[in-house]
């Protein structure tokens, strides 16, 4: 069982269903369905990584409150090894409030809580140094790694021969390119959305932007784009390839973590050495199988189930 280390943010989202209005007052609005799930670039892939059956290690803060404890006991329920995810005392665990409108969009009130306050000097090196994978994700909402802690976590990590992802969630803010652009050296596929990458590099032609980051270093480029797939792209004597993996059609409830579980289900296709359109494919279904439900950690079972539909979608083209 390859072994993969996740690190950046652990949020706790608290879901709302349907939300087609904040009510006035004190007056109430009736809801569907509610949820609390383990989420963020970090903690919400280990949740997906661990039920397709990686070994997974979490790696970040929380507070030391009742979301924290709920935290812990949802990873650990997954086989999910904790004792990298450090307790910060006298602060909440990092917490959003999520309104799910009906088309499955997500406005979110967010406190930062732990996550600002997780540092290099908490990073378990000698774990990382013995794994096979590193699921990087938060630069922006770090500011304890953030830059070049964050270059010195992916330089070790490619010292030991990890294979690194990069994940993030882009805010507005002008330094966020000046934190990033010195690690992708050290990054083997940098996995943002597209319109993330669009924001941080200020480009809107995809080629150029694939371009961008890879002359930058990265390895790969792997940019989600919702109901309009993905695309994977590299260079190849100093042209650029590119992949274009499609959508899968699903019924749209809740698109939370979708992304997440893209990066999970590409990180176990590249567990088993599959090809990079196959990488792409199953990340999509994982995507398809959570934005079906309510929350983060929803709609993906197992790796069996994962591969039974990969099995059906064997035709679905590339180009």
């Amino acid at each position: 069982m390859k072994k993969v280390v996740s690190m950046g943010l652990h949020i706790c989202d608290i879901h709302g269903r349907p939300v087609t209005s904040i009510p006035e007052g004190q007056s109430l609005s009736i809801l569907e369905e509610t949820k609390i799930s383990v989420a963020g670039t970090a903690a919400g892939t280990s949740v997906d990584m661990a039920k397709l059956g990686l070994e997974v290690y979490a790696m970040g803060a929380t507070g030391d409150d009742t979301m924290g404890d709920l935290m812990r006991d949802t990873m650990q329920s997954y086989n999910i090894n904790t004792l990298g995810l450090i307790r910060k005392t006298g602060v909440q665990t990092s917490t959003s409030i999520l309104l799910i409108r009906p088309n499955g969009e997500r406005p979110a009130l967010h406190v930062p809580g732990a996550n600002s306050l997780y540092t290099i000097d908490d990073v378990n090196f000698p774990i990382l140094a013995k794994t096979d994978f590193l699921h990087f994700g938060g630069t922006g909402l770090l500011p304890g790694i953030d830059g070049e802690p964050s270059r010195k976590i992916l330089e070790f990590a490619k010292r030991h021969s990890v294979v690194t992802t990069f994940d993030l969630i882009a805010m507005p803010n002008e330094a966020l390119l000046s934190l990033i652009e010195p690690c992708l050296e050290f990054v083997d596929y940098f996995m943002p959305g597209l319109e993330e990458a669009e924001m941080i590099c200020g480009l809107r032609n995809r080629e150029e932007i694939h371009k961008f980051f890879l002359n930058r270093g990265a390895a790969h480029t792997v940019f989600k784009n919702g109901s309009d797939g993905s695309y994977i792209g590299w260079l190849d004597d100093g042209q650029l390839q590119e992949i274009h993996i499609p959508a899968l059609q699903t019924r749209v409830v809740d698109s939370t973590g979708c992304g997440d579980s893209y990066c999970a289900g590409f990180i176990k296709a590249l567990s088993l050495e599959k090809s990079l359109p196959a990488c792409g494919k199953i990340g999509s279904i994982c995507g398809a199988l959570v934005i079906s439900g309510l929350g983060s950690d929803t709609g993906i079972i197992d790796w069996p189930q994962v591969e039974r539909i990969m099995d059906d979608i064997t035709r679905i083209p590339h180009n």
